[in-house]
């Protein structure tokens, strides 16, 4: 069905395409006339797009458009503020002919869920600290169904089908390889504050067995997975019988695996630990960024302004080149 992917559009390139929708809202401008204002997505990537003066002929349909629509554009890729961003001629619902292919609009781990999980609770089974793997079986056990699907973030790093546990088990891979260099790290304490530090995020994103994210419940938006993470900790500690010392160890590297207040950590790690699981985070949601950046541009050329890096622009090496670094 689909010929043309995001990843493949290109400055002043024409497209006649399908896309799902991912936000849309119909706004006024400055020279108050209408336009719409949305999100189109397919399974390698999103791009903004706009239809500017929208008719009062045009308004119904355009309202009537929600996220997850099929859509069909015509249009043209232009450039704006570093950005490409599709500007529209003509836009109306569509539907898929048949589920198969509803594969090409949503985003998705490059791994097999169910792999992925049994990775994952393997490093939980292999723990020798019985308290620390007692927790991490419980909590993988308990929300098995849902990891299959759940996303990692609504629309930053790892928002895809099976997004949370790709995110956990690479994770997982460099936090056993940093613990070969420093061996002082205690091994079960990094792997199991990987498992746990954004579990919670199950409860914070709402979404549906397709893996994509349509926004928070009330209780991540007031508290967030973070605030969440140390109240089911708290409870299960309690039930499965875990010394108060681990417990607090436990929701301390989820309290401050952000690492900074404007990022929802109200304190920096207090023992190595927890540092290590800062980074561990911090290193896998910028590599993804990064090659989800440079997938989509050329050799030879910069990617697009990437927001969640400082809205930098990439550089992705030519083909061929000897680069010494």
């Amino acid at each position: 069905m689909k010929e043309l992917f995001i990843k493949d559009l290109r400055k002043d390139m024409e497209v006649v395409e399908f896309f799902m929708v991912k936000s849309v809202g119909i706004k006024v401008g400055s020279n108050s006339k209408q336009y719409l204002d949305i999100t189109l997505g397919d399974s390698t990537g999103e791009v903004t797009a706009k239809k500017w003066d929208v008719s009062e002929s045009e308004y119904p349909a355009l309202a009537a458009l929600k996220e997850k629509d099929i859509v069909k554009v015509k249009g043209l890729v232009t450039e704006w503020n570093g950005q490409l961003q599709l500007r529209v001629q003509r836009i109306r619902l569509s539907e898929l002919s048949d589920e198969q292919e509803k594969r090409d609009f949503v985003k998705a781990a490059p791994e097999d869920p169910a792999a992925m999980y049994g990775y994952i609770h393997g490093i939980a089974e292999a723990m020798q600290d019985k308290d620390l793997r007692n927790i991490c079986l419980k909590v993988l056990d308990d929300n098995k169904d849902r990891l299959m699907y759940y996303p990692a973030a609504q629309k930053n790093h790892h928002a895809q089908l099976g997004g949370l546990l790709y995110h956990t088990k690479r994770m997982l891979m460099t936090g056993e390889k940093i613990c070969q260099v420093y061996t002082n790290l205690k091994q079960d304490w990094v792997l199991a504050g990987v498992i746990l530090h954004d579990m919670e995020k199950l409860n914070e994103i709402q979404a549906e067995e397709d893996g994509i994210a349509t926004g928070y419940s009330f209780e991540g938006q007031m508290l967030g997975h973070i605030i969440q993470g140390i109240k089911t900790l708290d409870k299960l500690a309690e039930e499965l019988a875990v010394p108060r010392e681990k417990a607090v160890m436990l929701e301390h590297m989820v309290l401050t695996h952000h690492y900074e207040p404007e990022f929802g950590s109200p304190k920096k790690p207090l023992f190595p630990e927890a540092e290590v699981l800062h980074y561990l985070d911090i290193l896998d949601a910028r590599m993804f960024d990064m090659f989800s950046a440079l997938e989509a541009t050329e050799p030879g050329q910069f990617s697009d302004r990437v927001w969640t890096l400082d809205n930098r622009k990439l550089y992705k090496p030519s083909e061929g080149e000897n680069i010494q670094c």
